[in-house]
């Protein structure tokens, strides 16, 4: 009786978030074995895997992978290493240190679609945009990023909106770091440089892997830098697995094979994440 209270209170919460998880999943994998076309709402013939083979024989599927694949790479190199340089800067007592990391916490919580807008607008506009007045200042042509560099530009969006959330990671773990055996190398004759080598580095792992963790998971999701600003192009410069699913879906009006490509989508993803957690396992022991 003791065991069956508590496990009757939880039933309803668990049922739930049961359903909330398994029927969207249910429904996605039904419509992706089937033919079903917005503009043709009334025929549902079962296809089996064709809409998967269309999905994955798609010009712009190979394409898109590998940006999705870069896209994570980059974005999880630059955050990582410029996190531990800015949180090892923020770290030492210096006035101001307070505001100093508000600041630098502060892109975080800007919405992407904002992001992208500061982005395209206020930074990367060949006219008007910062980058485009230093570029003129130093006698420079200016660079149109997002027709020249579009998936470069959007790295540099994520990159500038996930660093802060790396930073704040780091900040917290050198709290961590014993002091007393940083005198020690030091009296010892270890240099700055050996300090962060055999020390800070080691004593970062378990962050870094969480990091990259948190962030492989969520940026396999980029969407709103994307469509706000490239539109995917020119051409599929800048398409990832997530805009060509969005392409599917409500340029083509084929959900089938929207929905065949949001499963590879949830496979990709689990298949990283089981990596990761298998790194992240070796680091914790």
């Amino acid at each position: 009786m003791k065991r069956l209270l508590p496990r009757a209170l939880m039933a309803p919460a668990v049922t739930t978030l049961f359903l909330w998880m398994i029927v969207p999943l249910a429904m996605t994998l039904y419509f992706s074995l089937v033919r079903y076309n917005l503009m043709q709402p009334g025929e549902k013939d079962f296809l089996g895997l064709e809409n998967f083979e269309f999905f994955v024989t798609d010009p712009d599927f190979g394409a898109s992978v590998a940006n999705t694949l870069l896209l994570l790479g980059s974005v999880i190199a630059i955050t990582v290493v410029l996190g531990i340089a800015l949180a090892l800067l923020v770290n030492e007592p210096f006035p101001g240190r307070g505001l100093v990391r508000v600041l630098l916490i502060s892109p975080f919580f800007v919405m992407p679609t904002a992001n992208a807008l500061l982005w395209k607008h206020m930074m990367m506009n060949p006219v008007y945009g910062v980058f485009a007045q230093v570029a003129s200042f130093l006698g420079l042509a200016p660079v149109d990023w997002l027709t020249d560099w579009p998936l470069l530009s959007v790295i540099l969006m994520v990159a500038w909106q996930w660093l802060p959330f790396a930073c704040l990671i780091f900040i917290t773990s050198l709290q961590s770091l014993d002091r007393d055996q940083m005198e020690a190398a030091g009296m010892d004759g270890a240099n700055a440089l050996q300090k962060f080598w055999y020390l800070t580095l080691p004593h970062l792992g378990r962050p870094i892997a969480v990091v990259v963790m948190i962030e492989m998971i969520f940026l396999m999701s980029v969407f709103a830098e994307i469509f706000t600003t490239t539109g995917g192009g020119p051409g599929n410069a800048s398409t990832n697995v997530a805009f060509l699913i969005f392409k599917q879906a409500l340029m083509n009006f084929d959900v089938g094979v929207a929905s065949a490509g949001a499963l590879f989508a949830v496979v990709l993803a689990n298949i990283a994440a089981v990596f990761l957690i298998r790194m992240i396992g070796r680091n914790l022991d």
